[in-house]
């Protein structure tokens, strides 16, 4: 990866905001529903070019440990002071390994840093990580449903736009008999079902149920904290399982793979800690023939952006969460929003870094807090 070498100048100013856009419908899993989006955002100004990083934690612990509060502590307190001018992005890496956890907090700078340095190239996003350009697959993520009827409502709107994959939530309760309806109206549609570690080995005959209706994949479901013990699961069940929230790193993905934990992997660049750690597991799934698709965690315009980029990587076969902006909010804070071509397809955005523009006053309206964190005494 040659773009690790790139250097790293001077930084003028570093802000942190906090949005909050309203969700157009509740989005829940096992666990919790969100009805707004609320995340932190890294802007990284130098000579006039500001890039964008997207942390993607929740304001509560009820997906993940990190939250806004803790990231914010961690990038002020802990990362920033690691930046320093003529230090390469393998050395940024390097240090912020020193830093032990907090994945999403260390992805939002070392995005902002990248953004930046592809602007001041004037590349995009993929050409500055040496990937080439392609049509990106969209897949659709639903969240829980209140009835069976209002799920076959959402998928058969995903399958009129064409979307490429349709993940549905599950958990313990609401299970076998959702995914049968949804298979049985749908026979031919690529399908998947995401507990979020909901269920334990004790289900394992519940979950060989799901062998029945042809899955693409059984997303996390056990322990986000286990990986073992998918392991044990996987030989009962013919589906493969995929891995979310059970791989933090390299070394994770690694562990799994060799255990046979799972057959495939998700990975959410801004919960492993960023684009470089995310493109070294898709490099290591690649060699080893294990599909990989980008995880999404109902980022803004800007988060969506970087996965866009993700994707033209080697070893993203299948499709991940990119969803159109419309699905999400009434009006996001980014330009272009995503939107899905004619076959369900993605283009990636048109400018240089993240490819996407923030209007000032868009920006304005869902902030509810901004702070600057280092500004540059010259």
């Amino acid at each position: 990866m040659k773009f690790l070498q790139t250097p790293i100048g001077p930084i003028d100013r570093i802000d942190l905001l906090t949005v909050r856009l309203p969700f157009l419908h509740p989005f829940a899993i096992s666990s919790y529903a969100w009805s707004c989006k609320e995340a932190l955002l890294l802007k990284v100004e130098a000579g006039g070019v500001t890039g964008w990083g997207e942390c993607v934690a929740d304001p509560d612990p009820f997906y993940a440990p990190e939250t806004t509060a803790s990231c914010r502590y961690i990038i002020q307190t802990f990362l920033l002071p690691l930046l320093e001018p003529g230090m390469t992005l393998a050395d940024l890496s390097g240090q912020m390994h020193k830093v032990r956890g907090n994945e999403m907090a260390k992805a939002t700078l070392e995005n902002a840093v990248i953004d930046l340095l592809a602007k001041q190239q004037g590349k995009k996003l993929h050409e500055f990580l040496g990937l080439p350009a392609r049509k990106i697959m969209s897949g659709i993520s639903l969240g829980l449903q209140e009835t069976p009827d209002k799920l076959l409502e959402a998928v058969t709107e995903a399958v009129a736009k064409k979307y490429h994959r349709v993940k549905m939530k599950i958990k313990k309760g609401q299970d076998i008999e959702w995914v049968a309806a949804v298979r049985k109206r749908f026979p031919e549609i690529q399908l998947m079902a995401d507990a979020n570690g909901d269920y334990t080995l004790a289900d394992a005959a519940r979950l060989r149920e799901l062998d029945a209706f042809n899955l693409m994949m059984i997303e996390q479901p056990l322990s986000y904290s286990d990986i073992y013990q998918h392991a044990l699961l996987q030989q009962q069940l013919a589906t493969p399982l995929c891995l979310d929230e059970s791989i933090h790193s390299l070394d994770d993905a690694r562990t799994a793979l060799e255990l046979g934990a799972c057959r495939i992997i998700n990975i959410k660049q801004g919960r492993v800690g960023g684009l470089i750690e995310a493109l070294a597991m898709a490099e290591l799934a690649a060699r080893r023939s294990i599909p990989v698709w980008s995880g999404g965690m109902d980022e803004t315009g800007i988060g969506r952006a970087v996965n866009i980029h993700l994707q033209t990587a080697p070893g993203f076969i299948l499709p991940g969460d990119t969803s159109e902006t419309s699905r999400y909010f009434h009006e996001d804070i980014a330009d272009p929003p995503v939107v899905l071509d004619a076959q369900g397809g993605i283009d990636i955005p048109p400018g240089a870094g993240i490819g996407v523009e923030i209007p000032a006053g868009r920006l304005a309206r869902y902030t509810i807090a901004q702070e600057r964190l280092y500004e540059h005494k010259g």
